[in-house]
């Protein structure tokens, strides 16, 4: 198994936190892992994204340019890797800012209204978990049971009480891990 990620949004909605989760994870799981991260130039609010491999074999290296999946928290992402990943790959697309359609056919598209189910939870900040919930439903490469671990663990002292909320927010998540053909602000409920 070799997963080759790209994992991009603004500054500020966790596209980092997403990308460390899954290499924590995949550590966890004795798989051989790498995370690059890249900013903006504004931290908050200007761009970033982040290059994760999570391997069942020696990662040669951590650089690549056509992802096995995406993980577009918004339509530049969109528009700046939605090209380049490979056919056959998984397209994850937070459906609660991206109004548009992804247009390629060649490769399966995921719409999760990140951002509305974190209000609906009362915390947007947690959209991010609410992704890498979706994320680990739709591929199967990481087994839920170690992210809710991680989440406990990574939540200690005064930030203990937002346990209870991420752990629903990335179940939520895990019930968006099935295709939704349109984009859709509607929470899912499968």
């Amino acid at each position: 198994m070799k997963k080759e990620i790209i994992i991009s949004g603004f500054g500020g909605q966790g596209v980092m936190s997403i990308g460390k989760n899954l290499v924590e994870a995949g550590m966890a799981e004795g798989l051989n892992v790498t995370w690059a991260p890249s900013y903006g130039p504004e931290m908050r609010g200007g761009t970033a994204n982040c290059s994760v491999v999570l391997s069942s074999r020696r990662i040669g290296s951590p650089v690549f340019t056509h992802p096995t999946e995406l993980i577009a928290m918004n339509a530049p992402s969109i528009g700046k890797f939605g090209p380049l990943a490979v056919s056959g790959g998984l397209v994850l697309v937070n459906s609660s800012v991206v109004k548009e359609p992804f247009g390629r056919a060649d490769v399966r598209t995921l719409y999760v209204p990140c951002e509305s189910i974190a209000y609906e939870l009362g915390n947007p900040k947690a959209a991010n978990m609410v992704m890498l919930g979706a994320y680990v439903s739709a591929t199967g490469a990481l087994q839920p049971e170690t992210i809710k671990s991680m989440i406990v663990h990574m939540f200690t002292g005064a930030k203990a009480k937002l346990v209870p909320l991420n752990l629903e927010a990335f179940r939520r998540g895990m019930r968006c891990g099935t295709e939704r053909p349109v984009p859709t602000d509607a929470a899912c409920t499968a």
